[in-house]
């Protein structure tokens, strides 16, 4: 949330920078320097490319500070395939730290899983027209901060425009605590009654934030009844804190669709809000990339950010998602595809033992 009152307050002895292919140290006075075919400082270099498995280096900040804003834009496909917005892997480390806090693909950090582009309104992930993503979760930094953007796209990935909004040297006490995210995937991998996991090994004491779910269900009817339990600290056979299902947690209700019925068939709504939203929906392809029939499995996209209601963890933190279908007989155990970023904040020194993005093939959409 906002803190607008400490926008009337004395700067102290903070200084605003901004990191982007037109500045890309974010020193003071050095913006803009690049000719163009229109002369010295005009929009000589607003952009990078990056060729296969090529890694660029977004932001790479010494001393203390906090990201404030991130906004980027990339193609979401190129002659070489669609799923450019999976197939960059988006990382950040803070500090001394070997493993990066952050490594998500980049469409999934931004609320915009399946290789696709979904428009997104929240308040810290604002998705707009057409494909300008962009975060406001603060992520401090006490002594350094590394941004990199990895392509194991195919082909060549032109057109990657980005910016990076930053304050230096804040005064971050003992108790600030930083920024993680991760990303994980259950793709037809559990067995029925086995639920999917959004977060597990993480150690140490913070504060979860949020959840971004996307889902191509792989088994008819009706796939979200499904409770996302929380594990926190001692809990072992049983969650402190669960949903009473998937859409509930993602602030809707009765299936996001405009009526229960069968006849007409129900249309699904759609929806972008500050702090939970289902903005993706889509049961055909539309990537181009095929001349066969396009109809596709369902697929789903929502979110949930609990900011005003963080979930607060002092020892550890497991949070995993049900697989619970439902028709007009009953509920049943489900086995689908299911992809989730979990984000949250912790204080240093935890030894979180997380698994390792899997590879792009294993990350390719449905």
């Amino acid at each position: 949330m906002t803190d607008w009152a400490a926008l009337t307050r004395s700067p102290g002895r903070r200084r605003s920078r901004s990191i982007n292919a037109e500045n890309p140290t974010g020193a003071p006075g050095q913006a803009a320097m690049t000719a163009s075919a229109l002369g010295p400082s005009r929009k000589g270099r607003p952009a990078i490319a990056l060729e296969p498995g090529e890694t660029a280096t977004l932001a790479d900040i010494t001393g203390s500070g906090v990201i404030r804003h991130i906004w980027m834009t990339v193609p979401d496909k190129t002659s070489a395939g669609p799923w450019v917005l999976r197939d960059l892997v988006l990382r950040m480390w803070w500090d001394d730290d070997e493993t990066p806090a952050v490594e998500v693909p980049l469409g999934d950090f931004f609320c915009n899983g399946f290789g696709q582009r979904a428009l997104v309104t929240s308040e810290p992930i604002v998705v707009a027209p057409t494909g300008g993503l962009n975060s406001y979760f603060p992520m401090p930094f006490r002594s350094h901060a590394r941004i990199e953007l990895t392509s194991e796209h195919p082909g060549t990935v032109g057109g990657i425009y980005y910016q990076i909004d930053y304050t230096v040297d804040d005064e971050l006490d003992a108790g600030t605590a930083l920024f993680h995210a991760h990303w994980r995937r259950s793709n037809a991998s559990t067995a029925p009654g086995e639920d999917h996991v959004i977060l597990d090994g993480v150690v140490g004491s913070g504060n979860y934030v949020g959840t971004y779910i996307g889902l191509t269900a792989l088994e008819r009817f009706w796939w979200g009844e499904g409770e996302v339990k929380f594990y926190l600290d001692d809990d072992d056979a049983y969650p402190t804190q669960c949903s009473t299902g998937l859409e509930d947690y993602a602030g809707g209700a009765w299936a996001f669709q405009d009526a229960l019925r069968t006849a007409p068939p129900p249309v699904p709504l759609t929806f972008s809000a500050p702090y939970c939203g289902y903005p993706f929906y889509s049961a055909e392809d539309r990537t181009g990339h095929s001349p066969f029939v396009t109809s596709t499995l369902q697929s789903h996209g929502m979110y949930r950010w609990h900011l005003p209601d963080p979930v607060i963890f002092h020892e550890r933190l497991r949070i995993t998602l049900q697989q619970i279908g439902a028709w007009d007989h009953g509920h049943f155990e489900r086995s689908d595809d299911i992809s989730s970023v979990a984000y949250w904040y912790q204080l240093p020194g935890g030894g979180n033992e997380l698994p390792a993005l899997p590879s792009r093939e294993h990350r390719r959409p449905r």
